[in-house]
């Protein structure tokens, strides 16, 4: 059909264990039974531990039946059963509406005899977005309530929402109630995909996916996405697994071999046959659990793998994907197959708003994936803007009397600065003496201005638009006043435009080439326009050439050089020492029998593991990376000056911490379209390296894609 909607379903025919809890423990009576002869004992107990493997292949030997879903069609809402027919069935005929309730996640259908919940949208796989479209498409309302289910079964309600008024609890002038807030982002997607479907295909961004930093893969010129890498792998699993299995196994026959005649040698065995079913169910769960996501975008198409094996992988040519859809979703669960909630999926719509494919993206950092999927030329549609990012300090350092003078504002006043009513007569005056210096700089795409006192302590910090002053008003007649006023953004923003204005005319002119055997005042030039040499006394100067030095680089511009913290260098020398101090015990202990004991071994590793240690520690400490912070960019530079990586300003979007789902935080930079370009290895203090970003002009965060940085606010 043109439009419909199938619910997320697992596939059917999967082989799993049957009734394990049950037969695992019927294994272990069996061990602790006096069977004789022993072979059988032992045959028993083997047989019992797989019958429930067995019972698990039997359905995949005969047929595949597909697990239940739910469709939504032009017939109507039905609940398709394993072998094909319907199960549970709503004609559209007898549809008058759907509703999604925000309590609950339930889907709700109206009739012309009442109202019938049918079940959570997450348990139906359905996505409200999907269901939203197909549901319109479709010619069938579909609303968003806030409540939950029970609330619209209930008579006593509707008598209440029926005497009062639905509209009665919104309050006037206020927010948009959650319901409406919901519907509203939901319209608010369907539009972006009705437009991604009309417009033509955007070009992919040049360079995208050839830019090299996240430390991700690449395929050709596509770009690869992966999970983390599971910890243990999936091959040490699988062997942990087998050879817990073939261990107790042979612990099992061994004791058989024995004899098993007392009742502790049958309830060791019992013992190894129960950690042997374990370990193997064990094993299959992480390795269920471990499956890893890998996605290669490319500007033909899109391949994901979701899970091992051929039937996990998902191929999308990009011709037929009008969009994608980066948000919360679903995905089955790896162990019972049936559907769950998950906090990073992909749905990808066709032209006519049809789901082509749920892509599973859990465990990827939905940035980075929604910002190559947009640099390969796939439109990206997202639940909704990211809400802006806050400073972390406010405005607790103003003063009462600046919300106290109605329309007032910043000035600079007899040498000083003031705060200046509406007739413009200065109320309230910060002398020059006071004033050790005044720093501009950017936070959150706002103009900021922090004031220090003559010891260099920072003692106000506000934006200028509460102070109601220009960002080039306050520079400018700061300067003329003679204060302390220092704005990197801004100098380094001239600086690079002035350094790109005149670099043509640094280009040196070409040289020319005397031949051999001719004097130098007979080398000709090639430049003549009619072909003839002319002499090199002849040669035209020019006079406006100028010889630019190259502008300093991350590594020689002034700026600020931070280090680890004390805190973590001594941390790392106390782990250093008791690792040292750990393997130093654990050799006499095993070696001490035969070097003269434990007590004579440790007598002399313990106090070489401490030098060790402390030693090896300090060679590395004395060479270590620290993190340089200018205006021309990023550098890591050892104490020696070896120089690890740079970056240049133009190549730096953002400066900060990285918080993607299952990793550790780190601190990492970021390119302007959101790719990760370096990891910072060791960790600086936060506050200082917030601090030297803003006073530099390097933003600090994640880029802000909806909201451009340079060049700075008011020039």
């Amino acid at each position: 059909m043109e439009h419909e909607l199938v619910g997320l379903a697992g596939p059917g025919g999967r082989w799993r264990p049957v009734a394990a809890g049950p037969f695992a423990l019927l294994a272990v009576a069996l061990a602790l039974l006096p069977i004789r002869p022993v072979w059988l004992w032992a045959t028993l107990i083997g047989a019992v531990a797989a019958i429930p493997w067995l019972l698990g292949a039997a359905p995949e030997a005969r047929r595949r039946r597909p697990r239940p879903y739910w469709r939504l069609s032009a017939d109507g809402l039905e609940r398709i059963g394993p072998g094909g027919s319907g199960m549970v069935r709503y004609e559209r005929s007898r549809i008058d509406g759907l509703a999604l309730t925000t309590g609950d996640g339930t889907l709700t259908v109206f009739h012309r005899f009442g109202r019938t919940a049918v079940g959570g949208t997450t348990s139906m796989g359905l996505e409200p977005l999907a269901l939203f479209v197909t549901a319109r498409r479709l010619g069938i309302p579909m609303h968003v309530l806030d409540g939950e289910a029970s609330d619209l079964l209930d008579p006593a309600l509707d008598e209440a929402l029926r005497g009062g008024g639905l509209d009665a609890d919104v309050p006037a002038g206020g927010p948009l109630p959650r319901d409406h807030a919901a519907e509203k982002r939901l319209l608010d997607q369907e539009a972006a995909l009705l437009a991604a479907a009309h417009e033509p295909p955007r070009p992919p961004v040049p360079g995208g996916g050839r830019e090299p930093g996240t430390g991700q893969g690449r395929d050709g010129n596509g770009q690869r996405l992966d999970t983390p890498a599971p910890l243990p792998s999936r091959r040490r699993i699988a062997v942990l697994g087998t050879l817990v299995a073939l261990l107790g196994a042979f612990m099992v026959a061994r004791i058989a071999a024995e004899g098993a005649g007392g009742f502790g040698a049958r309830l060791a065995a019992g013992c190894w046959a129960l950690a042997a079913i374990a370990g193997v169910l064990g094993a299959r769960r992480r390795l269920l659990r471990a499956a890893q996501v890998r996605w290669t975008i490319t500007v033909d198409r899109l391949l994901v793998r979701g899970r091992p094996g051929r039937g996990g992988l998902q191929v999308l040519p990009a011709a037929d994907v009008a969009a994608v859809v980066v948000g919360p979703g679903l995905r089955l669960d790896p162990l019972s197959g049936e559907p769950r909630g998950a906090d990073l999926a992909a749905l990808a719509f066709g032209h006519r708003l049809e789901l082509l494919a749920r892509l599973p993206a859990h465990g990827l950092d939905g940035f980075q994936l929604a910002h190559a999927l947009d640099d390969h030329g796939y439109r990206v549609v997202t639940p909704g803007a990211r809400p802006p990012r806050r400073p972390e300090y406010g405005l607790e350092g103003l003063p009462e009397i600046f919300a106290q003078v109605p329309g007032g504002r910043l000035v600079v006043a007899d040498g000083g600065l003031g705060w200046a009513d509406a007739a413009g007569d200065v109320v309230l005056k910060m002398p020059e003496d006071r004033i050790g210096g005044i720093e501009l700089l950017t936070i959150g795409g706002h103009a900021w201005v922090r004031l220090y006192d003559s010891d260099g302590d920072e003692f106000f910090a506000a934006p200028l638009s509460a102070l109601r002053i220009s960002r080039t008003d306050l520079r400018e007649a700061a300067r003329r006043a003679g204060l302390p006023v220092n704005d990197a953004e801004y100098d380094a923003y001239l600086s690079a435009a002035f350094h790109s204005a005149v670099s043509p005319l640094a280009v040196p002119a070409p040289e020319a080439e005397v031949p051999a055997g001719e004097p130098e005042t007979a080398a000709v030039l090639p430049a003549a326009r009619d072909g003839a040499p002319t002499p090199i006394g002849e040669r035209p100067t020019d006079e406006f050439a100028v010889a630019m030095p190259a502008p300093p680089g991350p590594v020689t511009a002034p700026g600020t050089l931070l280090d680890a913290t004390r805190r973590s260098r001594i941390g790392t020398y106390g782990m250093s020492v008791l690792l040292c101090q750990a393997v130093a015990l654990i050799g006499a202990v095993w070696l001490g029998p035969e070097l003269g004991g434990f007590s004579a071994t440790a007598s002399w590793s313990v106090p070489a593991g401490l030098l060790i240690g402390l030693g090896g520690y300090w060679l590395y400490d004395r060479n270590r990376a620290q993190l340089r912070v200018s205006s021309a960019g990023l550098a890591v530079v050892t104490r020696r000056g070896r120089v690890e990586w740079d970056l240049g300003r133009d190549r730096i979007g953002g400066v900060g911490i990285d918080e993607a789902a299952e990793r550790m935080p780190r601190l990492v930079v970021w390119n302007p379209s959101g790719r990760v370009l370096r990891q910072v290895t060791f960790p600086p203090d936060l506050d200082e390296l917030r601090r030297a970003c803003e006073r530099y002009g390097v933003p600090w965060g994640p880029p802000d894609a909806d909201r451009p940085a340079p060049p700075p606010p008011e020039l």
